[in-house]
């Protein structure tokens, strides 16, 4: 992770003033197990180069974390990439400067607008080419993104998923450094910290003055306060100021679960066994459905299922609520336990699996275990269109992601005895031409 800041012109030398640092000095701080160095590359009258590096320590970044010993929990790039991760490291070394308080003698330059040049990388990000100029450009920067040349021994792809970004632009060096702590977030596939109302303070304190005016303000507000309650933008009528307030909206993983318990609902189950159950959320919802008398919520992770079971003691003793009994299994173990059910559902489940190990995962579902409903959803690959999307999938652990015609020929080939009827819909807003963003198919046994 690094981010280096070039400047050319008369008084350069004054940026090392407002970022309280030496030139002569290297800079070097633990935060919190993680290693931060601020150096400089070049020093004179009218050129300055200095970066800011960072050496994550991979163990603390798991230290104290569930997640540490579980089997499903995957090698990333969080430890590499410039991300959320890395602002928050570096923000207190840039404090001074993000905040425009050097010492009073110096004071005079933090309004004053150097030629910057600001290179960071690399960048890990879902948004597009396109989309991160967007994101710049409109605040007066020139933008460059440049991916490394890679080769491999056998073909894969020539140039690397990740990319490099240098912005340049006449700016304070106060401004640059708010727009990229607003603006590296946004470009993080997700951020690794609890976001609350704090994360408004931020976004607010660092983007006075130009956020309010970005073409793409709504877009960074999503990104930025994402997995948190979606906010949006609304004008203050008393005095004409824009102000974020949290405004309730339905996020597709909640129009996902509210499509899949009125399906359940109108099959009239007594048994139920949700796969991939995870934290819990959609058992939670199955738990207070009518007529249902058993749900089975299977696992394989041990601290998503410890997650589900304090959700699950929260709710416990509500009225008429039916306490979901927490299984540890897989698709690829069969299990005694949950067969002649009457729905299973694997709520975006078979994506995370390799295609060619699903087709002997289903016929554990349908012919050994003989459901009375088998209920099945998934990402449709076309409605990715809309999203703007660098990358073609989701989600770094998809190992594929289907159209609506693959998903309904994969359907009807994995019904093969011909023992169910299938019903195919959709979840989310509908478009025209690229269909809903969720697809579900039902396989309801036939009766006899």
């Amino acid at each position: 992770m690094q981010l280096t800041i070039q400047a050319s012109g008369d008084n350069v030398q004054a940026i090392s003033y407002l970022l309280a640092k030496n030139p002569n000095n290297l800079y070097e701080r633990n935060h919190k197990g993680h290693l931060v160095r601020i150096f400089y590359s070049k020093f004179t009258e009218t050129e300055l180069e200095v970066t800011i590096f960072v050496t994550p320590d991979p163990i603390e970044l798991l230290k104290n974390n569930s997640n540490s010993y579980d089997i499903t929990h995957y090698i990333n790039d969080r430890e590499f990439a410039v991300s959320s991760i890395f602002c928050s490291f570096i923000r207190s070394a840039l404090g001074t400067a993000l905040n425009g308080q050097p010492k009073e003698e110096h004071l005079k330059w933090v309004n004053h607008p150097f030629s910057f040049n600001f290179e960071f990388g690399p960048v890990v990000s879902s948004l597009s080419d396109e989309k991160l100029m967007n994101l710049f450009e409109p605040i007066g920067y020139e933008v460059t993104i440049s991916r490394p040349e890679i080769e491999y021994s056998f073909p894969i792809k020539t140039k690397s998923s990740a990319r490099y970004l240098s912005i340049k632009g006449m700016k304070t060096l106060q401004e640059g450094l708010r727009h990229l702590f607003v603006l590296i977030p946004v470009i993080d596939n997700y951020k690794h910290y609890f976001i609350d109302e704090k994360e408004i303070e931020k976004l607010e304190r660092y983007g006075e003055g130009w956020l309010d005016l970005h073409p793409l303000r709504d877009l960074i507000y999503r990104q930025a306060l994402r997995f948190k309650e979606i906010y949006s933008l609304v004008e203050n009528s008393s005095n004409d100021e824009k102000k974020v307030e949290p405004v309730k909206k339905v996020r597709l993983n909640e129009l996902r679960y509210e499509k899949i318990v009125n399906a359940v609902s109108q099959l009239k189950p007594r048994s139920v066994v949700d796969f991939g159950s995870g934290e819990g959320k959609l058992s939670v919802q199955l738990g207070f459905v009518e007529g249902i008398t058993e749900i089975l919520a299977v696992e394989p992770s041990e601290s998503a299922s410890l997650k589900a079971l304090e959700r699950f003691n929260k709710v416990k003793n509500k009225e008429k609520f039916v306490i979901p009994e927490l299984l540890w299994g897989s698709l690829f173990y069969y299990d005694e336990r949950l067969k002649d059910k009457d729905v299973i559902i694997l709520c975006e489940v078979i994506e995370h699996i390799d295609e060619s190990r699903l087709p002997k995962a289903m016929d554990t579902l349908l012919h050994d275990y003989q459901p009375g409903a088998l209920i099945i959803t998934t990402p449709n690959r076309e409605y990715n269109e809309l999203y703007d999307m660098e990358e073609h999938l989701r989600h770094n652990d998809h190992r594929f992601e289907w159209t609506r015609a693959e998903f309904r020929q994969w359907c009807t080939e994995r019904n093969h005895s011909n023992e169910y009827e299938l019903l195919f819909d959709g979840i989310g807003e509908e478009h025209p031409s690229h269909g809903f963003p969720t697809q579900m198919c039902i396989f309801k046994r036939k009766e006899d």
